[in-house]
């Protein structure tokens, strides 16, 4: 049985980093996109960052980029995002999100293309 466990969210003051985690079990990850979403208080879910399982392109939201990196380690298993310079609006519950269809990236952000998603971390960026 597929299962994410998330871990790495927390309090942080603005300007400070964050390590979020995602390892998998019951699935292994190697070849599929899977990416991060979030989603704050009283707005939609929003696409964050993704990487493509063939040859590991990324895309970011443009206000994350050279902030945030996306990467996954295959022998581990686990998807990670290491989070620099964070800012009070980056404040959400952050998913993990897999695309079990695709090796490569289609549609980076829609969220009708992954179909599994892991139970969020939060995530504040407050001083």
């Amino acid at each position: 049985q597929l299962q994410f466990v998330e871990s790495g969210g927390g309090l942080v003051q603005p300007g400070g980093s964050l390590r979020l985690s995602c390892a998998a079990s019951g699935f292994t990850l190697d070849h599929y996109v899977i990416g991060w979403f979030r989603q704050a208080p009283g707005k939609e879910r929003e696409g964050v960052a993704c990487i493509s399982g063939t040859d590991g392109t990324t895309y970011y939201k443009n206000s994350v980029k050279g902030r945030f990196t996306i990467s996954r380690d295959n022998a581990k298993n686990t998807l990670y995002l290491q989070m620099n310079s964070l800012k009070p609006e980056d404040t959400a519950v952050y998913y993990c999100a897999l695309d079990r269809a695709h090796t490569f990236v289609v549609l980076p952000f829609k969220e009708d293309v992954y179909d599994y998603w892991g139970q969020g971390t939060q995530v504040t960026v407050s001083s």
